[in-house]
């Protein structure tokens, strides 16, 4: 059995338009200290982050504490969104949640962030077989994954989520990487901003 801890990033500082490289919040990184506490004893022989500075901080006290480095990998990334700025967020959200290949100009529809996402996990799950791996990633790259094990994962379930900032899931799979079990570890429920 190998054991994923799904985390997604804490609290992070909206007001910084770069994906890539927007930071987490003070109160951000003050919650990444309540992640150490909740897995440090867990056991994870790998920690694996999406590439961008939000999800790299909420594990570094992790990986400090565990003196394991961070292995980033560009599939664990959220969402491309193409020409959307914000405007309407939950219209788009619905909307790419109703239909799984709704997508605005050079942007990634739902299907496509699962499937990205979906690979890398498999990936990790045959390199790292039998052993326990935490996973920094983002709101709509984890929902897409919960959805391709739990289809009845939908628009409401991400609406649930979406102020849980950290959140962190842990999901065991087989020698077949097909899922056995799912539970949610750590909630800390931030306003979406």
């Amino acid at each position: 059995m190998t054991t994923v801890y799904f985390i997604r990033h804490a609290q992070s500082d909206r007001f910084t338009q770069d994906d890539r490289t927007r930071p987490l919040t003070e109160e951000g990184l003050a919650d990444t200290l309540k992640i150490t506490e909740a897995l440090s004893d867990k056991e994870i022989s790998h920690i694996l982050s999406s590439p961008y500075k939000r999800t790299i901080q909420t594990v570094t006290d992790l990986s400090e504490k565990l003196g394991l480095p961070i292995e980033t990998d560009e599939d664990f990334r959220e969402r491309n969104a193409g020409k959307w700025h914000g405007e309407n967020f939950l219209e788009f959200i619905k909307a790419q949640w109703e239909e799984f290949n709704y997508h605005i100009l050079d942007g990634e529809c739902l299907s496509d962030v699962q499937k990205r996402n979906v690979k890398a996990l498999h990936k990790y799950l045959g390199k790292y077989k039998n052993e326990t791996i935490a996973i920094a990633t983002h709101g709509t790259a984890l929902s897409t994954m919960i959805n391709y094990y739990y289809s009845d994962f939908n628009y409401d379930s991400f609406m649930r989520i979406i102020d849980f900032m950290p959140y962190v899931v842990k999901m065991e799979f087989d020698e077949e990487n097909k899922i056995t079990n799912f539970e949610e570890i750590l909630i800390i429920e931030k306003e979406y901003k």
